[in-house]
């Protein structure tokens, strides 16, 4: 609003009443832009075409520890469906745990049989934790993905996270 060169401006009270006004509708609108960004939250089908099929039975160790398809596969995957509360490239803001650090308690392991046993059970957690979710006193803290992805969508997820680990496992001495 342009006023007059001769007319005053507005007293100072309703200068500041419109300053607030407006700060407050701006805040209300990015809030809800935020809670609105978190898009749609239904799990998007994970295309494992190109992977070797694993069969009927769950696998107790990931078979695709380090193999490029699954990684890009996993990528896309976690990208569509683990990023909107695991972070992008798994890096957590602090909704859901960070996944760069799932095996980390793996990685300072020297005997190669203890850190192989280490990783294994962490291949268990996270198949168990992906299959059947986790929840605790009624809440959801993850919902189950079992019916939703096949193994091989888990395990290319779980390939694709080894390769953003925090600290990465030593060499096998």
């Amino acid at each position: 609003m342009t006023y007059p060169t001769n007319t005053p401006l507005p007293p100072a009270p309703t200068r500041r009443r419109k300053a607030f006004w407006l700060g407050g509708l701006t805040c209300t609108l990015l809030l809800s832009g935020l809670a609105w960004s978190h898009g749609d939250v239904t799990p998007q089908a994970v295309d494992t075409s190109t992977l070797p099929r694993l069969g009927e039975g769950w696998r107790a160790e990931n078979p695709y520890r380090a193999n490029e398809a699954a990684i890009k596969v996993g990528t896309s995957a976690f990208g569509q469906n683990c990023a909107r509360c695991h972070g992008l490239e798994a890096v957590s803001g602090g909704i859901a745990p960070d996944l760069r650090r799932l095996d980390n308690d793996c990685a300072s392991l020297k005997d190669a049989k203890r850190r192989d046993a280490c990783v294994k059970d962490n291949d268990d957690y996270f198949l168990t934790t992906v299959r059947h979710g986790r929840s605790r006193n009624g809440a959801v803290y993850m919902p189950p993905f079992e019916g939703t992805f096949d193994q091989e969508a888990i395990w290319a997820i779980k390939s694709y996270l080894e390769t953003r680990r925090e600290k990465p496992l030593q060499a096998a001495q």
